[in-house]
């Protein structure tokens, strides 16, 4: 088999691997399979970062740039055969292999969608609520945020070549900042291969993205206070990163994703026999072997009523007798091979560690996996501990082994439950296995300090659930302490770790024309045309529409109750309106002020509004009685393109009475034709 010469790509181009070079071996069968090693120009990649990728990427607006994510995943998408064949050398099983590449790419198509539905059409993301600070309005205060106008550099981790590269740079590339991407090099060849793919699609302006295979060198000292460090890996690692003094001297932004012993409860209620138990055990054989265990969110601690610490045992201890390990190629193998052999070293030893607080209930003995040279590949047995004394053990409470190993422990009580889990200081996810709504919350009140995750599953959950193991890029992946203390994903919140947030004081039309978006007290805009009438591209924000007043009667109030069926006393019973503090007698309904203040200002002919879709933060400010008049002031606060046929308007409402007071105001929502 040829050997493949890992290339690096900077500054535009691929740079062949040069002098020393690292070799990097199959974790199935020992064999050579990739070749890495270059003198890189960290100083020429930074610059070209700053001054080529960041302005290009910055000229784009979030939507472009969601379009871009979306048409990467989609070519990622039409070739991931192509990297399954490579997966199998880092001894992944086709499952494994699909969690990773199949789980990058959809994390990539997710923050696309993400992209075009929470974020404007615009450089800028205007963050909501605005700050008054005088009685005129005439000085306000917001918060928005930009795009820094550094580099990126992420670190990845060998377990996840192509997931753990494109969950960081979905966020990046979607924040206007490039990225300089270096892969764990024991899977660099699968990384290389899926980033050669996004430069070979032409869809990444150039410098947007680099690839470091080797040595980061001096790059870690080339970074500046617009830059971003986001790691993943263990925390002896991330604790030399963080001590750099040049990060520490340029407050370099620094994201950490590092070890984590993550536990699982299972609820006292959850006993041999319930749904609740039999979905635990599924999902702690599933966390153990998935990967061959190589999850930083995989279930290192498993608690179990005392009653049932047998039963569990027997129970995951049976369906590990039952599971294939071996060829990762081979149909029927479950459970593949660790990363390398450095790595199965590793795991035994750390294994052996916990060995001396915990008896081994499972692999310690007979393992043979299948149609593989043991000594050539890099297997280990699935193992299961028990521990007697949780509370004065240590290390099953601090040594992670990062393999498919797990330990078993007896807990009183629930508050004895979650003090065990609290026990790993801090971790990514700890799962909960009830169906008892109560201890749900006791366990979300007592641990969810500690960790960055809390996933509860149950009879309920059903084929929806995602499993304990799984980050989603709608959530944040992260977690206190032990974890790293860092945030990775959570839908848009892991964009603005890549924009920096400024509070924006000014008047309320500098406001405006920052946002784009209308502000009270800004300039507004009157035309003849009725605004309804105005295409997408036609209107402008600010664009004001007051109507004509209507005056609202007591047969207008009797006859909204008869026909609708809303009788309640405050438009109906004088007396009893009176009664309450906060009507002078009958009143309005408030959605009958609605219906008329839509009668007021709707343009009946069709055009170029195609929906009214909804409405956001309305309030009834003042009661509307018999003979008051309502006039309303429509205004183009926003617009949103949806796509080449319509985009969305945001609109200012406000109903007055004919003392010019508020008695309604509410964000009404179009969609107009393009």
């Amino acid at each position: 088999m040829t050997i493949i010469a890992l290339n690096s790509y900077a500054v535009g181009k691929w740079v062949a691997p040069s002098g020393r070079l690292t070799q990097l071996k199959s974790a199935v069968d020992g064999r050579v399979v990739a070749e890495l090693g270059a003198a890189l120009d960290f100083a020429a990649m930074t610059a070209h970062a700053r001054t080529v990728g960041g302005p290009a990427l910055r000229a784009m607006t979030f939507h472009q740039r969601a379009a871009m994510l979306k048409a990467l995943a989609q070519h990622l998408n039409e070739r991931r055969e192509a990297l399954y064949e490579l997966s199998y050398d880092t001894g992944a099983t086709k499952t494994d292999s699909m969690i990773d590449i199949d789980g990058g790419i959809g994390t990539m198509f997710v923050y696309a969608s993400k992209g075009r539905r929470e974020l404007p059409d615009d450089v800028i993301h205007v963050e909501p609520g605005i700050e008054q600070f005088g009685k005129t309005g005439s000085f306000l205060g917001q918060h928005v945020a930009t795009s820094l106008q550094g580099v990126a550099v992420h670190i990845n981790a060998f377990n996840f070549p192509v997931w753990g590269m494109l969950e960081k740079l979905s966020p990046t590339l979607l924040a206007g900042v490039p990225a300089i991407v270096k892969p764990a090099s024991a899977t660099a060849w699968l990384a290389e291969a899926a980033f050669r793919m996004m430069i070979e699609s032409g869809l990444l302006p150039e410098g947007a993205v680099q690839f470091v295979a080797g040595s980061t060198g001096d790059l870690i000292d080339r970074l500046g206070s617009q830059d971003v460090v986001s790691f993943t890996g263990s925390a002896a690692t991330a604790g030399l990163l963080r001590g750099n003094r040049n990060l520490l001297d340029n407050a370099v932004r620094f994201v950490a994703e590092q070890d984590s012993l993550n536990a699982t409860i299972l609820g006292p209620d959850a006993a041999p026999g319930t749904p609740e138990f039999d979905t635990f055990v599924r999902e702690v054989h599933r966390e153990m072997t998935a990967k061959a265990g190589q999850k930083c969110t995989a279930i290192r601690r498993i608690l179990v009523p005392a009653a049932h610490r047998e039963a569990v045992i027997e129970a995951i201890s049976d369906r590990l007798a039952k599971t294939p390990v071996g060829d990762p190629r081979a149909e029927g193998t479950r459970m593949g091979a660790l990363a390398s052999l450095a790595q199965r070293e590793d795991v035994l030893e750390k294994a052996r560690q916990i060995g001396t607080e915990a008896r081994c209930v499972f692999g310690a003995d007979g393992f043979s996996p299948a149609g593989v040279d043991v000594a050539a590949g890099a297997f280990v047995s699935p193992m299961l501990f028990a521990c007697d004394d949780p509370d004065s053990a240590e290390k099953v409470h601090s040594v992670e082994a990062f393999g498919p190993v797990s330990t078993v422990m007896a807990y009183r009580d629930l508050d004895h439950a979650t003090a065990l889990a609290n026990r790993g200081a801090g971790s990514l996810v700890a799962s909960v296995f009830t169906h008892d709504p109560a201890v749900a919350r006791q366990v979300v009140i007592a641990s969810g300090a500690f960790h960055g995750r809390l996933y509860f599953a149950n009879r309920d959950t059903g084929k929806e659930a995602t499993g304990h193991g799984s980050p989603l890029p709608h959530l944040v992946h992260g977690g206190p302490g032990r974890a790293g203390g860092g945030e990775e994903m959570g839908g848009i919140r892991g964009v603005m770790h890549y924009m920096q947030r400024t509070a924006i004081q000014a008047s309320p039309d500098l406001l405006s024309a920052i946002t784009k978006s209308f502000v009270k007290g800004s300039t507004t805009l009157a035309k003849e045309a009725h605004p309804f009438r105005m295409t997408f591209g036609e209107l402008e924000i600010g664009h004001t529409l007051e109507t004509a007043a209507r005056e609202v009667t007591l047969s207008d109030i009797e006859h909204f109750a008869e026909f609708t069926g809303d009788n309640f006393y405050a438009h109906m019973d004088e007396e009893a309106a009176k009664a309450n503090p906060f009507f002078p007698g009958r009143v309005a309904h408030g959605y009958l002020i609605l219906s008329f203040a839509a009668g007021l200002f709707v343009d009946p002919a069709p055009g170029p509004v195609l929906a009214n879709y909804g409405l956001d933060n309305l309030r009834f400010m003042k009661p509307v009685s018999p003979g008051d008049r309502l006039a309303v002031r429509l205004t183009a606060k926003s617009k949103t393109r949806r796509n080449d046929e319509y985009g969305e308007v945001r609109w200012d409402v406000t109903v007055a009475n004919q003392d010019g007071e508020p008695v309604a105001a509410y964000e009404l929502l179009t969609m107009n034709a393009a």
